[in-house]
């Protein structure tokens, strides 16, 4: 389908929000077209190609982040489907590129968050504060004990406003987390 080499050559992300890191510019056709093929089309492959790609723009970023921020030895948490939409769907895709990431990092991959509210796609919602009360605790944390005083990058496919990851990172350090940071494909 794609080459690593076209998925190197991609454009990246221009926008920043802030503690979210986002490889790709979600506007570009070819960047968009990849990730519906890996959410609606099975093309579980291409989470390996794109995790390895954020692999190579977060290994100088987590020698940094270690070092500026005390931002050592994070786990690896996917955003979670809802329990229908992981059924209609068969796979979680944030999950699948927080496996070959782990593989790729020797990271921890934790699944230490569930979506327990059916909510419309985020992306059917256009307005910010409609977005934030879509995903309003709709995010509960399991498995509290390994999550506590971690550092965490919670994983997802595409960010817009950041209003998934910011639900999560809420979330994860209410449950004690120590620090919460956002990894996406695009943004």
């Amino acid at each position: 389908m794609v080459c690593q080499s076209c998925i190197d050559n991609l454009p990246s992300s221009t926008k920043e929000l802030p503690d979210i890191i986002s490889l790709f510019d979600y506007k570009n056709e070819l960047v968009k077209k990849l990730i519906w093929h890996l959410k609606y089309r099975n093309k579980t492959s291409l989470a390996k190609i794109f995790a390895a790609a954020i692999y190579d723009r977060i290994v100088p970023e987590l020698e940094e982040l270690e070092t500026m921020n005390n931002f050592e030895n994070p786990i690896l948490v996917p955003i979670p489907l809802s329990k229908n939409r992981l059924k209609e769907r068969g796979y979680n895709q944030s999950e699948l590129l927080v496996d070959e990431l782990a593989k790729l990092t020797n990271l921890e991959a934790l699944v230490c968050l569930e979506k327990i509210k059916e909510t419309p796609t985020q992306v059917s919602i256009k307005n910010r504060e409609k977005r934030l009360a879509n995903l309003s605790s709709c995010f509960i944390p399991i498995k509290i004990e390994k999550i506590k005083d971690r550092n965490i990058f919670v994983v997802d496919d595409v960010t817009t406003t950041g209003t998934t990851i910011e639900e999560a990172r809420k979330t994860l350090l209410e449950a004690g987390a120590k620090k919460v940071l956002g990894l996406t494909i695009a943004h």
